[in-house]
């Protein structure tokens, strides 16, 4: 067993570099999602990742298992997304929205579909089967936990007087996923092992000690029934378990040349490395040259070189440099204590005065009973480890050179997985990327940046032939074959051309918080003017010579037709607008960084910005969401698209467009407060940047309820038991809307601005620390506040220097930062202390 102390060596990172004077930052409760038993749901489960490679740990006693993922294995083959016979199609729709016809346009814009995306796959299983003694283990013994700070798995349980450890990670450097298995007395684990997948496999024994299975997904996402030969080369994959015993004893016996058996050892440690022959989403499986089984051996080849401790070592190297660059500790209020003390003194910590009250029970209260108990409680230490329970899954699931996180991240068990597990650009792949930058992640971004590009390449083709226009264009959903058509099904969610212009906004974005000029002008600018130049050919200039869309949706959402009759294709729904505004404004600011302002292309992008049809005031006075103020059918409908402007765009500001945030806060009224995870953690977004505290959190706590599996309901939201945030289903996105929700709480920047505290919720979450924070214009921001009001700051550039304005409550500072240097202002915003990094 690895020692827990020596886990938590404290590596330097931005969070260290600034301490702040009679504040103390340590976390009012471990960052463990705890159990006091095995999982009975998926949702029970317990999640690791490195990127890659991801497992689901179940703490099973006498049978346990590991479930795989792969982020490589899908169904299918490269796709044609083109359809010849869309510019017919595509005209006659545009002619009867002109004709005011919406509900034939509708109908009509069905021709304008494509095939269905791809699925998302899974790898398979690691099945361990203890001896018949540990059906009798002592059940108060059990406790099966994630540490977020170690991104380790542990379980532990007695069979009579023997302590059984289990410790599970997935290392990124070594790109392995290690089990380790121990006994408190000599010779006490004894196990046998096998490998299998719901795909096509077969697995065999390799020497002595490894399991090698082998296998193939699907080559379209619905096999034929009868005719093998008509079913394409899938993505073909291997996996290898290798096992090592104690040297001194132990000894491993192979059976039926499937499975393994382990007897009288110490310990043992498990080693899965898997590949498959994914080699891009250009490249046929049939003709991938990459072979799945030698790659995995020679993955595994360099990792025998390491003892356990130094797999170990490295694993937490490499994560801890990501995670702990930013901590955040709340408490609520010590006032609000009564004079009995009737206020669950153990749940309050005060970080201001580094009073720490904690009850030696807590431990003993699983993570499940947090969250049941939140809506009575408020305890906002679960607030803080949902928090980085998000940054933990974003840099478990999206690493440098990986997949992009789909919509359950890496993490899946089924062939089917609902909605194909696919990446949904209409808002869900976004979300999954909204923490990654403020909240000091932001090489996690980088399979989405690696996307784009892919789907620049198909969007192109689509773009030309679909709707004769240059650029690239991208719908609502995608797969790992870079589909960039619309997909197969109803025009409501499948019409819809603006996937690849929403998630160009990452891209500029990614610059502000960076200001890496390199990427801007190798990466960022070549795709915002290739998307800039689709929307420019998507434009159609209308009555009064306004620039607008048509065919236009607003994501998932029908209106009724002024004949009454149902409808969802129009004009210039306010999202389409307001995220074309959004990429015209950043390609014209990318422009003038890399002082390519004369460009033909940022000339014609300039003359139609002032043209693009504006956001609207309904007669109710909240912000219309087509350009017609017709009838909505489903008023609390999941999606904000019409708010996109206010968040994750930024053309609605309180500061500078009171009236449209006044419409604004209407429209979010108007929606209410029921919806899916995802919806909820946008929600809190939305009212975030309206800096309003009372509403933003009133949708942090609404996800924070118990959602049990078997009971479950579809459009209700909640969390499960593991932390998992439900649709229901699970869906990994607003894990991630969460964690920005809450940072868009405490910190909100644009390049020149920086304001503090914009919505904290003074009476939940009195006390705090948060440290590590990035904002835009290369900044690092940490806050500290006592019963409410602000107590110090702290704020550094590492590269740049920059004049920030600094904002709170109504105080507007002026401050000259210098690389190098970090400042700490006082609760007046004026400059204390300076030091060097």
């Amino acid at each position: 067993m690895v020692d827990e102390e020596w886990v938590r060596v404290r590596w330097p990172t931005d969070k260290d570099l600034w301490n702040p004077s009679s504040m103390e930052a340590e976390s009012s409760k471990p960052l463990k999602i705890t159990f006091a038993g095995p999982a009975n749901h998926w949702t029970d489960a317990l999640p690791i990742g490195n990127g890659r490679l991801g497992a689901m740990v179940w703490g099973g006693v006498a049978s346990e298992t590991i479930q795989l993922n792969e982020d490589t294995l899908w169904t299918g083959t490269p796709g044609n997304y083109t359809n010849p016979n869309a510019p017919e199609a595509l005209s006659e729709v545009r002619k009867l929205v002109d004709g005011g016809k919406y509900a034939e346009a509708t109908s009509k814009a069905v021709q304008l579909t494509g095939n269905p995306a791809e699925v998302y796959q899974l790898l398979g299983d690691i099945k361990l089967e203890f001896d018949v003694s540990h059906l009798k283990y002592i059940e108060e013994t059990y406790h099966r936990e994630l540490d977020l700070d170690a991104a380790t798995i542990r379980v532990k349980y007695s069979v009579t007087d023997v302590e059984f450890t289990r410790e599970h990670f997935a290392s990124n450097p070594d790109q392995v996923i290690v089990t380790k298995i121990s006994g408190s007395k000599p010779g006490s684990v004894s196990f046998s092992v096998s490998l299998d997948s719901k795909l096509h496999y077969h697995s065999r024994i390799n020497g002595k000690n490894q399991i090698i299975m082998e296998g193939s997904c699907p080559g379209k996402r619905i096999p034929p029934a009868m005719d093998a030969n008509d079913n394409p080369k899938g993505i073909q994959f291997s996996a290898i378990l290798d096992i090592q015993v104690s040297n001194d004893r132990g000894v491993i016996h192979v059976m039926d040349d499937k499975k393994l058996r382990i007897e009288g050892s110490d310990w043992a440690v498990l080693l899965l490395v898997a590949s498959s022959s994914f080699d891009g989403p250009f490249t046929k499986p049939s003709d991938s040259k990459r072979n799945p089984t030698l790659e995995s051996l020679g993955a595994l080849k360099p990792i025998m070189d390491f003892s356990y401790y130094d797999l170990y070592a490295r694993h937490l190297d490499d994560y801890q440099n990501l995670f702990h660059r930013v901590s955040l500790q709340l408490a609520k209020s010590l006032n609000s204590i009564t004079s009995d003390g009737s206020l669950e003194l153990k749940k309050i910590v005060s970080s201001v005065t580094g009073l720490c009250l904690t009850g030696s029970n807590d431990n003993m209260v699983s993570t499940a009973e947090r969250v049941k108990s939140f809506q009575s409680d408020e305890d906002p230490s679960l607030v803080e480890l949902l928090f980085q329970y998000g940054r933990y899954l974003l840099i478990s699931c999206s690493r440098p050179r990986t997949q992009v996180a789909n919509l359950q991240g890496i993490w899946n068990r089924d062939i089917q997985p609902k909605w194909d597990g696919a990446p949904h650009l209409n808002i869900n792949l976004e979300m999954n990327y909204w923490p990654s930058l403020p909240c000091n992640l932001s090489e996690c971004q980088e399979p989405l940046f690696d996307f784009v590009s892919t789907l620049s390449v198909n969007g192109r083709k689509t773009a030309k032939v679909n709707y004769e226009a240059n650029g690239w264009v991208v719908h609502h959903k995608s797969d790992i074959w870079a589909k960039t058509s619309a997909d197969q099904g109803d025009v409501v969610w499948a019409l819809w051309p603006m996937g690849g212009a929403w998630v160009c906004t990452h891209l500029w974005d990614h610059y502000t918080y960076t200001l890496d000029k390199d990427f801007l002008e190798a990466k960022a600018y070549p795709l915002l003017n290739g998307c800039a130049s689709f929307l420019l050919d998507w434009l159609i200039e209308g009555p009064g010579g306004y620039l607008k869309t048509n065919p236009s949706t607003s994501p998932e959402h029908e209106f009724v037709a002024p004949d009454g009759k149902p409808a969802c294709v129009s004009y210039s729904s306010t999202m389409d607008m307001a995220i074309i505004n959004e990429v015209f404004g950043a390609l014209v600011s990318a422009a003038e960084v890399l002082e390519r302002d004369e460009d033909y292309l940022i000339q014609r992008v300039r003359k139609a910005l002032p043209k693009l049809y504006p956001t609207k005031i309904a007669g109710d006075g909240s912000i219309m969401e087509w350009e017609q103020d017709f009838e909505d059918p489903d008023v609390h409908h999941r999606h904000l698209s019409h708010l996109f402007g206010l968040f994750p765009g930024h053309t609605i500001t309180v500061e500078r467009t009171p009236d449209l945030s006044k419409a604004a806060e209407i429209s979010l009224y108007k929606r209410g407060e029921e919806g899916p995870g995802w919806s909820t953690t946008w929600k809190a977004a939305l009212w975030a940047r309206l800096h309003n505290s009372e509403h933003a959190y009133r949708m942090v706590k609404k996800l924070i309820n118990l959602v049990e599996p078997d009971h479950e309901a579809p459009f209700e939201g909640g969390l499960y038991s593991n932390l998992f945030a439900a649709h229901p289903p699970f869906q990994i996105d607003a894990n991630f809307g969460f964690t920005a929700a809450v940072s868009e709480m405490l910190v909100q920047s644009s390049i020149r601005d920086l304001y503090l505290l914009p919505a904290l919720p003074l009476d939940k979450w009195a006390n705090g620390c948060v440290k590590g924070l990035k904002a835009r214009g290369g900044m690092t921001v940490s806050i500290c506040w006592k019963e409410g009001d602000l107590h110090e700051v702290g704020l550094w550039s590492k590269d740049q220097n920059a004049l920030e304005r600094l904002h709170y409550r109504g105080t507007v500072v002026t401050a000259n930062i210098s690389s190098g240097i970090i400042y700490t202002f006082n609760a007046q915003l004026k400059l204390v202390k300076t030091c060097s990094l």
